[in-house]
């Protein structure tokens, strides 16, 4: 993949996608001790930046192709992201999510009128029953992170935030497989050579990080979290080549600290911030990465559970 990628995924999602405000906040600035801008994809269509890659992977699909629909497997974000641009295509959309997923992310998936399968559905089983799904009704899979369309798509927040605030020298991007943290740095560092970007996921699933400092994937259990967006058991192969490139470095966050950081930016924000959208900014603020200036944080996605921001 190459830069090139993300300027055309620019151009194919350009009308069916919002441009998001990077938002400033003195609070979080003071705290961090360097400007802090936020890039509020909670703010996207859909609540969360998925929509950018799906709308670009359903994009790619060869309009014969189209009326067989797509089938797609996510634990909750991907799954309303493709949901909502098969709406928009007119492309029938069947979504395979786990049983525990978040009833919210269920309700919405469904609201955007795709078809949502969860009996018997695992976060480690849900590829395969979307692929045999697929096989069924020649229907295209539309994966959540390792495919080069979803990446592009996803690398527009990159692009977005580079454009805005040249002087940024940081960018703290969410990991879950990888699709945002590979988007954003291969357009970031393509833009501004020397920017650190630095990738952030839960410290019980911290597969990314394991993969980063042994220089090869490694798969883990599925990994209990408030995070659910990052209940990954893998970087994708594809996203893990860019990262292994681009990244300075992936830091993780317990989910403890993980949940205080998310209520008190809520709180002090007045954005919806879901925990996985608030992995940057909790790591930020609780000194696992120190940035070398400016500093931009990207927040992921705001469809939170409230059993889970409002509980204990």
């Amino acid at each position: 993949m190459t830069f090139d990628d993300v300027l055309a995924a620019r151009s194919n999602i350009a009308p069916w996608i919002a441009r998001t405000p990077l938002v400033t906040s003195r609070t979080l600035s003071e705290l961090a001790g360097v400007e802090v801008r936020l890039k509020c994809e909670n703010l996207q269509r859909a609540g969360a930046f998925k929509i950018r890659g799906a709308m670009n992977a359903l994009l790619g699909i060869e309009p014969e192709a189209r009326g067989r629909g797509v089938v797609a497997f996510s634990s909750g974000n991907h799954a309303q992201g493709v949901a909502l641009a098969a709406r928009l295509l007119g492309i029938p959309a069947t979504i395979v999510m786990p049983e525990n997923s978040v009833q919210a992310k269920v309700d919405a998936t469904l609201g955007y009128g795709a078809r949502v399968v969860q009996a018997g559905v695992t976060s480690a089983t849900r590829d395969a029953v979307a692929r045999s799904l697929a096989e069924e009704t020649g229907a295209t899979v539309i994966p959540p992170f390792d495919h080069p369309r979803i990446i592009a798509g996803a690398g527009t927040v990159g692009l977005e935030i580079a454009e805005e605030w040249p002087e940024v020298k940081s960018i703290l991007v969410p990991l879950g497989g990888g699709g945002l943290l590979a988007g954003v740095s291969l357009a970031a560092t393509s833009m501004i050579p020397g920017v650190d970007v630095y990738g952030i996921e839960p410290e019980a699933g911290n597969d990314g990080q394991q993969s980063f400092r042994k220089g090869e994937i490694v798969e883990i259990a599925p990994p209990s979290t408030i995070a659910d967006g990052a209940r990954t058991l893998a970087i994708g192969k594809a996203n893990f080549e860019i990262i292994r490139d681009r990244v300075r470095d992936i830091e993780t966050i317990g989910d403890e600290r993980l949940l205080y950081w998310t209520r008190f930016a809520i709180n002090r924000t007045k954005l919806l911030i879901e925990p996985t959208g608030a992995l940057g900014l909790a790591a930020l603020l609780e000194g696992r990465v120190r940035p070398k200036g400016p500093v931009a944080v990207v927040v992921s996605g705001g469809n939170a559970d409230w059993s889970v921001l409002c509980g204990g």
